[in-house]
């Protein structure tokens, strides 16, 4: 089995760090380079909605435990023999990134559910396959697991709540 040497290890390190948090921090800027669009503030939220505030830093967290996850992976193989778990991992990557556009473009509160719904299960799915190589990067990816599903609640009574708003797009036209 090929071992990665420090130089190599720290390149594919930073490589998977920046693709996780470059695709989230792309998306961010992307979908709130808006002109003042307050949609959002808007909305009828449930009581047990977070303060705005929570969202960088739980993402933050989070990308950095995925990001973390993924290079224990590679470092059992390298690309090539991990290609299975790792491209299921950056399949989830891009649902994780869309769900953005969905949610702040698109404004779909039931499309955006429908696709976190989606994303929970290709989360699933990465955590047995990189259970499968490395049991504790399964773990590191329990957090997200836990905050995709409430994000997914959150979502979907965000969208229960406003169903009938005209400002919230249900695919229903």
């Amino acid at each position: 089995m090929h071992t990665p040497s420090t130089a190599e290890s720290c390149v594919v390190f930073f490589f998977i760090v920046g693709i996780t948090f470059g695709g989230g921090f792309a998306t961010t800027l992307l979908t709130t380079a808006d002109d003042g669009d307050d949609w959002y503030e808007g909305l009828e939220k449930p009581s047990w909605t977070p303060p705005n505030t929570v969202f960088g830093p739980v993402w933050a967290v989070l990308y950095f435990l995925m990001a973390v996850a993924a290079f224990m992976v590679w470092r059992r193989g390298g690309f090539m023999k991990q290609a299975l778990p790792l491209s299921v991992y950056s399949v989830q990557l891009v649902a994780n990134f869309s769900w953005v556009f969905i949610y702040l473009e698109a404004k779909d509160l039931l499309a955006a559910f429908v696709e976190l719904c989606c994303l929970w299960v290709l989360i699933l799915v990465t955590a047995v396959l990189f259970g499968r190589v490395r049991r504790a990067s399964a773990f590191l990816l329990i957090p997200y697991l836990i905050w995709v599903f409430f994000a997914g609640s959150l979502n979907y009574e965000l969208w229960r709540l406003n169903k009938d708003n005209n400002s919230t797009n249900t695919t229903s036209h």
